[in-house]
């Protein structure tokens, strides 16, 4: 009779020390998606900055061409032309 109540109490001592692993599983897991969700949500921050910076560089450099073709339209019609050349002797091989 004394072993059965050694083997149960060594049951419910096995049971209990279960559930405190449980419970700090669960509470590492929650802990683990919290710092996913921000780790995410910097990512996402970062990805906007470098976009928007992108963006307004290649806006910049848009105008830039655009005034530089209104300063000097017969230059940027011979580079087109060489361009153009060059596209052609390409794909002819």
């Amino acid at each position: 009779m004394a072993e059965l109540k050694t083997a149960s109490a060594e049951s419910t001592a096995a049971r209990v020390k279960a559930d405190m692993a449980a419970d700090d599983l669960s509470a590492q897991v929650a802990a683990l998606r919290n710092d996913l969700s921000r780790l995410t949500e910097s990512v996402v921050a970062l990805g906007q900055g470098a976009k928007s910076a992108v963006t307004d560089e290649a806006s910049l450099m848009t105008e830039q061409l655009r005034d530089k073709v209104r300063e000097e339209p017969l230059m940027a019609l011979a580079v087109t032309a060489g361009i153009a050349y060059v596209f052609g002797l390409l794909s002819r091989r």
